[in-house]
């Protein structure tokens, strides 16, 4: 692929349009983290409220996250993003309002952290299977690695812009730009236009839709044998790195380093993005799980001696890592995966993810406590590992293929074993 291949979605309409929104909502996203969690500790002064928030948010977006795949595959995908993110927007708006003139209580954060974990599980599953509605089959990846792009320039970006707000103005109102950015983003999707869905020959229920999406999930072997995998490979990382390598870092090689070494992840995960605006990846699964397996270096390395520049290093070729998989991961689904199907695989895919990471959360502390944090990390570095080439173990992963570009995706082209 050259250049002009790579920036070439963008001269789809409906996919500069849907970048538009996507841009917009994800930069308020990365500043409402930032200021929600000083707007809370503002208020109640705990950590263990702050928790409670989250938790809020988390709990009904795990819980409604596969209905929000049914509602994505049986009604235009743009509408109900649109909903989600006018949601989200609502609430998050409230809760500015609420912060900024001094009226908010815990039970208001708890109760708006609900509604708002409820709009991202409805949003979740249309946002992930909207890009093959918007752009040819050939241009799915330079699509994807666009998104990808932001996405990476803007996690860095998000908070340091909401952490100025925060200092400057008040944590309310880095969740007004939050709320504003929700309802932008909403608007600018009112010029995506995808044709509608015909209708379907047989009306089913939820369960129905439901029971055929699990149908699917367990009869295509690549598919649940990945999410299976990260429900293992997220609960040892979310527990392992950002619960056991805080505090070791604090002890060895600092806070200010720590903080390298997460932004040297980040970079890797950009420059790795640019690589896949020009280079195809043909064999999504295998190269891309291989990519996983870097995951465990740096996380070996904190675990065996902490040395600022090696872990600099393996977290730049971890970030590199993780992003060739989740190009692999979004290709693998959207090239062989029927449409009418595809929201409701990757709500699968979520829950698995979002499930997991809790439980590393809560065990990973104590294990660390009992066992000492450097062997902890050493043997979840190694165990990360072990996980991602045990995946490429059923032929479907491995072999897995990039669909022709002149094929319909539909479920015969699912490899299965």
């Amino acid at each position: 692929m050259t250049w002009a291949d790579g920036f070439a979605p963008l001269r789809n309409r409906n996919f500069a349009w849907y970048f538009a929104s996507r841009l917009t909502d994800t930069l308020g996203m990365m500043m409402a983290g930032v200021a929600l969690a000083f707007a809370v500790l503002d208020t109640t002064e705990s950590a263990t409220a702050l928790g409670q928030v989250l938790a809020a948010h988390t709990i009904p977006l795990v819980v409604f996250m596969l209905f929000g795949g049914v509602l994505a595959d049986r009604f235009p995908r743009t509408l109900v993003l649109q909903s989600s993110n006018l949601m989200a927007a609502a609430t998050q708006g409230t809760l500015a309002f609420l912060v900024i003139t001094g009226q908010a209580e815990l039970w208001m954060f708890i109760v708006l952290a609900a509604v708002n974990g409820l709009a991202d599980a409805v949003g979740f599953p249309a946002m992930a299977g909207m890009v093959p509605q918007l752009v040819p089959r050939s241009q799915l990846q330079p699509a994807n690695a666009l998104l990808s792009l932001t996405r990476g320039g803007l996690t860095i970006i998000g908070p340091s812009l909401s952490a100025l707000l925060v200092v400057t103005v008040g944590p309310g109102w880095g969740l007004a730009v939050n709320a504003a950015a929700w309802l932008v983003s909403s608007v600018l999707l009112v010029q995506v236009n995808i044709p509608a869905k015909p209708p379907k020959e047989e009306q089913t229920s939820t369960l129905q839709d439901l029971q055929e999406g699990w149908s699917f999930f367990v009869a295509t072997t690549w598919l649940w044998v990945v999410v299976l995998a990260f429900a293992f490979f997220n609960a040892i990382h979310t527990g392992a790195w950002f619960t056991l390598g805080p505090a070791l870092a604090k002890d060895t090689i600092g806070e200010q380093g720590w903080g390298l070494v997460l932004s040297a992840q980040s970079a890797g995960l950009l420059v790795m993005t640019l690589v896949l605006l020009r280079v195809p990846l043909q064999r999504p699964l295998l190269l891309g799980m291989l990519g996983c397996s870097f995951y465990g270096l740096p996380m070996m390395a904190l675990g065996v001696q902490p040395d600022l520049w090696l872990l600099i290093v393996l977290s730049f070729v971890a970030g590199a890592g993780i992003e060739v998989f989740n190009m692999g991961w979004n290709l693998a689904m959207q090239e062989n995966i029927d449409d009418d199907m595809l929201s409701r695989a990757y709500s699968y895919d979520a829950l698995g993810s979002f499930v997991a990471m809790p439980i590393g959360q809560l065990c990973f502390g104590p294990l660390g406590d009992t066992f000492g944090f450097k062997p902890v990390l050493l043997v979840s570095g190694v165990a990360l590992i072990v996980i991602s080439l045990v995946t490429l173990v059923p032929r479907s992963v491995r072999t897995l293929q990039r669909a022709p570009v002149a094929a319909q995706p539909s479920s015969d082209a699912v490899h299965t074993s």
